[in-house]
């Protein structure tokens, strides 16, 4: 067994056993006795079993976040760059749905400066994430009517429902899924679109 493998080992081991019956009630024993692997061992990379729920993610955020970063960093038109982050968040989600899954149902029970930083981590992706919709606003494009704070509560909450609704094994891709929450979105925050919108409400 290489000890290069011995995270991921482990993390896999609880990310099933968390899923299957539950974070509480899953003892560290069990996890290394089904990743197969000593205390020792994870014990070396993970010093309680609260730092395992904080890594399942972790990976999952700093993906997204570098995601992010890599794609306002690029740059062009305000109104794809918001398209392009917002396939990508949807996407990777489900990519990660167990491990969001596992997450959001257990995050509860992490120790309290975990929590923080969790918490501190997301702020700082919606932060950034506002800031393309101030942008979009500053040039007109996007609504002004509704502050941006429930703007982006509108979107996240439909990412953080896939676990609710989302198969992998369809009837929908998660690229059709990342196409079609995105499009709605969109298309509820355009000017244009509420512009048709209310035109319509007016026949």
């Amino acid at each position: 067994m290489k000890t290069t493998n011995v995270a991921d080992q482990v993390t896999r081991a609880a990310l099933e056993l968390f899923a299957s019956q539950g974070y509480a009630t899953t003892s560290v024993q069990q996890i290394v006795e089904a990743a197969g692997v000593t205390k020792g061992a994870m014990y070396h990379y993970f010093q309680s079993k609260d730092d395992l729920l904080f890594a399942i993610y972790d990976r999952m955020l700093s993906l997204q976040k570098a995601h992010l970063d890599g794609i306002v960093a690029a740059g062009g038109p305000v109104a794809d760059v918001v398209r392009a982050v917002c396939v990508d968040v949807v996407e990777t989600s489900i990519d990660f749905l167990p491990e969001g899954t596992v997450f959001f149902r257990s995050m509860h029970m992490l120790p309290e400066p975990r929590l923080k930083e969790v918490t501190q981590r997301r702020r700082e992706y919606h932060d950034e994430f506002a800031a393309l919709l101030r942008r979009g606003q500053d040039e007109g494009l996007f609504r002004t009517d509704v502050p941006r704070s429930l703007l982006v509560a509108h979107f996240f909450s439909d990412v953080h429902y896939l676990s609710h609704w989302y198969s992998p094994e369809g009837p929908e891709t998660k690229s059709q899924v990342a196409q079609q929450l995105t499009e709605l979105f969109l298309r509820s925050i355009t000017e244009q679109g509420r512009g048709a919108d209310d035109r319509a409400d007016q026949h």
